[in-house]
Formats: structure tokens, C-alpha cells, sequence
């Protein structure tokens, strides 16, 4: 069936999205939580343990992130980067991931 234009004003020049191309749109747009779905053996959570009570540090790149910690170390009296960001990472990660924090309470 073919729309008449004529008439229409910008009515006829705005194409508007199918519902077939809405839904692909918003598969483009929409972000999707990953969690995992498999389970680890003992022996791989034991290895974890171990890895992580050798060396329990991370790196991260995060220009914003650093440049607000290192105002907060040269404003704050006793600041401590490494503490702050360990709360905060902590904080965020148990909350997104509740199920693998609970794996690894007893650390």
C-alpha cells in the first residue's frame, strides 16, 4: 500500500521506524548485564584462592578515576588511594556480581 505524500506535510518526509526496525534498533541500543553460567570446579576456586593470597592486586585505566582520587589524596589529610579505591570497587562489585562475591566471602 503506498502512503500519498501529498499534502502531508513533514508528516511525509519522517519515515517512521516498522516495528521490525524498532526492535532491531533497540537491540542496538539496549545493554545487556553478562553473568556467568557455568560453574567452576573445586580445584579452579582453590587456584583462584591461591593466586589471590599471593597477589591480591588489580590494575585499572581510568583517566577520570585517577585524576579524582589524586585530588582527594593532595586535599584530604591520610587519603589513601589504594584504600578508597578498594572500597569503592569492592562496593560495586559485590552489588553487580552478589552470586561470585559470596563464592569468595571467606577472603
Amino acid at each position: 500500500m503506498a502512503d500519498n505524500a501529498l499534502g502531508r506535510g513533514l508528516d511525509a518526509l519522517i519515515k517512521k521506524p516498522s516495528k521490525k526496525e524498532s526492535k532491531e534498533e533497540d537491540k542496538k541500543t539496549k545493554k545487556v548485564e553478562i553473568k556467568p553460567n557455568f560453574t567452576l570446579s573445586e580445584d579452579k576456586m582453590e587456584e583462584i584462592r591461591k593466586e589471590v593470597e599471593k597477589n591480591p592486586r588489580i590494575s585499572l585505566w581510568s583517566a577520570k578515576s585517577a585524576a579524582c582520587l589524586r585530588y582527594l589524596k593532595k586535599t584530604t589529610p591520610e587519603f589513601s588511594i589504594s584504600n578508597e579505591a578498594s572500597v569503592i570497587l569492592e562496593d560495586a562489585i559485590k552489588e553487580k556480581y552478589p552470586d561470585i562475591w559470596k563464592l569468595f566471602e571467606d577472603l
